[in-house]
């Protein structure tokens, strides 16, 4: 009796083991560039190219608006828009980011894919937030 439970298990396990081990020695094909595969598949964030570029031009648009208050704009260009509120370049700034981001979550959560009207809503925005607020 112990023979017939025996035997299909190790058919089953040697079966098993054949279809598992077959694609070991395969390397792994080359798919290109890909937006949203990690830069670095071990570091503890995902960074992947998008993630990347998102940060580099926040960064990037703080710095300039730092170097544009410290060296150009020296006392500020603080002006009363449309909004009621005295802003700064700085303000302006956050203003324009923060709207940027509702655009997209509201863009997200009613229609979904594809980003790239938000992302043309945003740009309008920005240059709204500049010159009116």
């Amino acid at each position: 009796m112990f023979r017939l439970i025996l035997i299909p298990a190790a058919l089953m396990a040697n079966s098993a083991t054949a279809q598992g081990w077959g694609n070991v020695a395969k390397k792994e094909e080359e798919t290109g560039f890909s937006w949203t595969a990690p830069l670095w598949p071990s570091f503890w964030m995902a960074w992947t190219p998008a993630t990347f570029a998102l940060f580099c031009a926040l960064f990037s648009a703080i710095a300039l608006i730092g170097v544009l208050e410290v060296f150009k704009y020296r006392d500020g260009i603080e002006r009363k828009g449309i909004l009621g509120l005295t802003t700064t370049l700085g303000d302006r700034l956050f203003i324009s980011l923060l709207g940027t981001a509702y655009i997209f979550l509201a863009w997200l959560g009613i229609i979904g894919q594809p980003v790239w009207w938000p992302v043309a809503i945003s740009i309008a925005w920005g240059i709204f937030c500049f010159r009116k607020v």
